[in-house]
C-alpha cells in the first residue's frame, strides 16, 4: 500500500484556475462543477459570487465564506515595441515580480508572456540595492510591435504567475494561490460534506466562494448584504510563523501542521469564538489562537458589519511565504479547517443567534 499524500482533487483544480480578483472566471467554473450538483439552492450575484445553500428553511442562518480570488497584473499600457506595462492587483511583493512566467487572461484564451526588468548586469550599485517600481517592469510576449501586441491582448486584460500546484513532501504543498484558494475550498467542501448529513442539520448553511477580496472584502459586502445571516465564519490564510526571520514576540507563533487558528479580537464574536474552541477540542482538532487588535484583512471585516451586524468568526489556515508565488500549506490543515466546520454547523440548535 502507498503511503504518498493524495490532494483532493477539487482543491487542485481550484489551485490551478487562474482567478485573478474581477476576472474569477476558471475558479467560479470549478465551484459551479463541484457544489452546485449538491446544493439545495444555488446562484451567481453580479460580482461573482457563488452562492451555495443548504436547508434554506433552516435556522438560524449561517454563512460560511472564503475568496476565490488571486492576486493579479492588469494590462494598462502597450509600448512602440510590443512590451505591456501593468498595474497590480492586490498587495504585491515587488521584489518577486520579475523574470516570472505568466498567463494572460483574453477573450481568446491564454497568452504567454514573461516579466521583465533592465538586467542586473546592466545596474549601478545603487540601483541593484533598490526595489524596482512597477512601471519599471514589463511583460515580454515577444510582440514585434504595438500592433503586433494588441491582436493578441486588450488593455484592461489580467494575468497571474504561470505557477502549478505541487506536493513538496508528504502533505506539504507549494503553489501561487492558496492565498485563498484553501479557504474556498474549505466552505465549500464542508457544504458539500453536511449535504450528506441533511437529516441531522438544524441551521441554513450558506457557502459563499467570494470575489475581489484581494481589492477590499467586496464580493462579501454584498453577500453578506443578500444572504442577511445570523453568524458567519469567514475562512482565509493567516502566517505561519515557523520559518526563519520570524518574530515572534512582534507577530506570534503560529506552526504548518498545528491545526486552524482561531482569531481572537474586536473583529470576532467571542461566542463563536468559544463555539470553535469547544467543536475543536470535542472532535480532537489541534488548533492555535491569533489576537487581532483591529478589523482584520479578511471578509470577515465586511461580514460582520452586514446589515444589523453578524456574529462572526475567523479560521485560518497556516500559510508561509504570503503574497509570493510559491506560498507553502500543510494540506491536513485544510483538512482540519473543513472537520472543524462541518462540526460547528452541525452543532448549531434551532433559533441559536450567538449575541451578546
Amino acid at each position: 500500500m502507498s503511503d504518498k499524500y493524495t490532494p483532493p482533487p477539487f482543491l487542485v483544480d481550484l489551485l490551478e484556475a487562474r482567478s485573478p480578483t474581477g476576472s474569477e472566471f476558471e475558479a467560479q467554473a470549478v465551484v459551479d462543477r463541484y457544489v452546485r450538483p449538491v446544493a439545495d439552492e444555488y446562484e451567481n450575484d453580479a460580482l461573482g459570487n457563488r452562492i451555495a445553500t443548504l436547508n434554506p428553511s433552516g435556522n438560524p442562518s449561517l454563512l460560511l465564506a472564503g475568496h476565490m480570488d488571486e492576486l493579479g497584473l492588469i494590462i494598462k499600457f502597450v509600448d512602440k515595441d510590443g512590451f505591456l506595462y501593468f498595474d497590480t492587483l492586490g498587495g504585491h511583493d515587488r521584489g518577486v515580480i520579475s523574470g516570472r512566467r505568466v498567463n494572460i487572461l483574453t477573450k481568446d484564451g491564454i497568452v504567454k508572456g514573461v516579466t521583465g526588468k533592465r538586467a542586473i548586469h546592466l545596474m549601478n550599485q545603487k540601483e541593484r540595492e533598490a526595489l524596482p517600481e512597477v512601471h519599471q517592469i514589463w511583460i515580454d510576449i515577444g510582440a514585434k510591435s504595438r500592433k503586433d501586441a494588441l491582436k493578441r491582448v486588450r488593455l484592461g486584460d489580467s494575468a497571474v504567475y504561470d505557477v502549478g500546484f505541487e506536493l513538496l513532501h508528504g502533505s506539504v504543498g507549494a503553489a501561487r494561490a492558496f492565498d485563498n484558494k484553501t479557504g474556498c475550498y474549505v466552505v465549500c467542501e464542508t457544504l458539500r460534506r453536511l449535504a450528506e448529513r441533511r437529516k441531522k442539520l438544524k441551521a441554513k448553511v450558506v457557502s459563499v466562494a467570494t470575489t475581489q477580496e484581494e481589492i477590499g472584502t467586496r464580493g462579501a459586502i454584498t453577500a453578506g448584504y443578500a444572504v442577511n445571516p445570523t453568524i458567519a465564519i469567514a475562512v482565509d490564510v493567516s502566517h505561519a510563523t515557523d520559518c526563519p526571520d520570524s518574530d515572534h514576540k512582534r507577530f506570534g507563533e503560529y506552526k504548518l501542521g498545528g491545526g486552524p487558528i482561531f482569531a481572537r479580537g474586536p473583529n470576532i464574536n467571542p461566542l463563536v469564538f468559544d463555539r470553535l474552541v469547544e467543536c475543536a477540542e470535542k472532535n480532537k482538532i489541534p488548533y492555535q489562537i491569533e489576537t487581532e487588535s483591529m478589523p482584520t484583512g479578511t471578509d470577515a471585516r465586511a461580514l460582520q458589519m452586514a446589515r444589523a451586524g453578524v456574529a462572526t468568526g475567523l479560521v485560518g489556515i497556516p500559510l508561509r511565504y504570503m503574497h509570493t508565488p510559491g506560498e507553502v500549506v500543510d494540506l491536513e490543515d485544510i483538512e482540519k479547517c473543513v472537520r472543524l466546520l462541518e462540526a460547528f454547523a452541525l452543532s448549531l440548535k434551532p433559533g441559536e443567534k450567538m449575541h451578546f
